[in-house]
């Protein structure tokens, strides 16, 4: 593929056009905003920076056109929503022109957090103030804290949904919040509000939050889970099993139960197999195994896991899904699979032991060996 014909990427969603619609809604809102100037100081040497760093660009040329005490100016940009141009619908990326203008608000607005969050709260919904609310979580603890759990309680999805996404201990693309690293039970109050939100939206969310407290946290989260429980709501249920997808993911067997599978499973292992075991890269590792039931009707995860060779030439476990089932007592399944080692970007192979494993609920059944070069 030609360079001009490759796939756009991610700092594309700030380029010419979004600048210019930047431009074209701020000089509406904001007296005296010189609209040509700032697009051609924005311009300037941005087709070599990436999108963090076009997204902090744009902050300074806007930083540059603002005449006015920061009180004020906030309140300007509170307006900015009735006439923002959102772009080409069909555009996934729009939306990112929204990002600099909001995080504007805790680049220059920290000092004083009352105007700045109620300008984050009008503009959320135009690209989530989710980086930006996160500054003001570790310099004004408590008043944005109080904030958050105001926000449980609005109209606007988008709101509600910032109050649990901008509170994410390990938040991707953002800062960490260390103090929800350490101790996450002020979290407990805005995910116990948003666990039945009716929309998924925000449901979605407060899974994330729970999964990245997972991370550091692990007894708390699965206690908080036991607690969302107690409701035996749909949404509540769909949230935990969400939540604990990385718990389940690294065979975690406490957490098989809150989700309705089978405690102390009772499997056996027959012709487990791998159709060759020295593989290069670029081969496919095919392998298959038949799954038998020994007891009443179980509920099951099985999945596979890959234990890759490191540069160090430790093994690392990635675990893989292969299906969830349910079997009666006697009743067996057979089990053909193929996995693809061929060059991704987001992983590099070394040559040689590697291993296959076979898990069911969270507990290895079977393992192994074979060989890549």
């Amino acid at each position: 593929m030609a360079a001009s014909e490759s796939a756009p990427l991610m700092k594309d969603g700030l380029n010419a056009h979004a600048i210019q619609r930047i431009a074209k809604s701020l000089v509406q809102v904001v007296p005296g905003f010189n609209s040509k100037r700032f697009q051609k100081n924005s311009l300037t040497g941005i087709e070599s920076l990436e999108l963090k760093q076009r997204v902090h660009h744009i902050i300074q040329q806007m930083h540059h056109e603002f005449d006015h005490p920061y009180k004020k100016l906030s309140r300007y940009l509170q307006d900015l929503p009735q006439v923002w141009n959102a772009g080409n619908i069909g555009d996934n990326k729009a939306m990112f022109a929204a990002w600099p203008v909001i995080d504007y608000v805790s680049v220059h607005g920290l000092e004083n957090p009352t105007e700045p969050l109620k300008t984050l709260e009008k503009l959320t919904h135009l690209f989530s103030a989710e980086f930006s609310i996160r500054p003001f979580i570790q310099h004004h603890y408590q008043q944005t804290y109080s904030q958050l759990l105001n926000w449980c309680e609005h109209d606007s999805e988008h709101v509600r949904r910032l109050a649990s996404e901008g509170s994410r201990p390990r938040l991707p693309w953002g800062m960490r919040l260390p103090q929800f690293i350490q101790d996450p039970k002020p979290l407990k109050a805005i995910l116990e509000k948003l666990n039945c939100d009716e929309s998924l939206y925000v449901r979605r969310s407060v899974a994330n939050n729970i999964n990245d407290i997972t991370k550091d946290n692990p007894d708390w989260a699965i206690n908080l889970c036991r607690s969302f429980l107690e409701n035996q709501d749909e949404k509540t249920e769909w949230i935990i099993k969400h939540a604990l997808r990385s718990l389940i993911k690294s065979g975690d067997q406490r957490v098989f139960p809150l989700l309705g599978y089978s405690k102390n499973v009772k499997v056996e292992i027959d012709q487990f197999s791998i159709n060759n075991l020295l593989i290069s890269v670029g081969d496919d590792l095919n392998f298959s195994f038949r799954l038998k039931s020994n007891r009443t009707l179980q509920d099951l995860v099985v999945d596979y896991v890959l234990y890759f060779m490191k540069a160090n030439g430790s093994l690392s476990a990635k675990v893989f899904k292969l299906k969830n089932i349910q079997l009666k007592k006697g009743m067996e399944i057979l089990f053909e699979k193929k996995h693809s080692f061929k060059q991704i970007t987001t992983r590099s192979y070394y040559s040689g032991l590697h291993q296959l494993a076979i898990q069911v609920n969270g507990k290895e059944i079977g393992r192994l060996d074979f060989m890549l070069r």
